[in-house]
């Protein structure tokens, strides 16, 4: 009788605690709490339907080269963005990039362009220094660098960079700290 009476107990708690599960206070709260897939991430709509959805372009920067403010690296050796206007440049390709005509470095101070780095002229794969030439792979100019677009950030970006000097801000050293605390065995 006494086991007949535990079991008992024991069934009448289950029934208690799988009830609170579906008191419908406690479902309405939980489901408050739940977002739907709509609701999640930066985008607002639906996941599953391309049709409706228009992204926002922004306006890209309409200075010119040469007249445009240079826009602060947003890490150490990051590649610094496009901050002028690219109209009559496009397409780029290895035999005619007009980027190269501001920005190879006998040309760059005197235009007050930002002057390739010294990786951009060494072989990257094998160390080799192409003496003044630059890299076949590199001629891409906008595989790594891209124009500005102003546009409101959806989300506030909190990262702060923290560059060792002041002049790695606007100019990139990669090739002499690639393998800065590397050692060989």
């Amino acid at each position: 009788m006494k086991e007949l009476y535990r079991r008992g107990l024991i069934a009448m708690g289950i029934a208690g605690i799988l009830m609170l599960g579906t008191n419908p206070a406690i479902a309405d709260e939980k489901k408050q709490k739940e977002k739907s897939e709509d609701e999640i991430g930066i985008r607002k709509e639906t996941l599953y339907d391309e049709s409706k959805v228009m992204p926002q372009h922004g306006e890209y920067g309409k200075e010119e080269p040469g007249k445009s403010k240079r826009i602060e690296r947003a890490f150490e050796n990051s590649p610094p963005l496009i901050p002028h206007d690219l109209t009559g440049m496009l397409p780029i390709a290895e035999t005619n990039n007009s980027c190269l005509n501001c920005h190879m470095p006998e040309h760059a101070k005197s235009l007050g362009a930002t002057a390739l780095p010294k990786s951009h002229f060494v072989d990257m794969d094998t160390g080799l220094d192409l003496k003044g030439n630059l890299d076949g792979k590199r001629y891409n100019c906008m595989q790594c660098h891209v124009p500005q677009v102003n546009i409101p950030e959806p989300i506030k970006n909190q990262f702060k960079a923290d560059f060792r000097s002041k002049k790695s801000r606007t100019s990139s050293d990669l090739l002499d700290t690639l393998n800065e605390g590397v050692t060989a065995e």
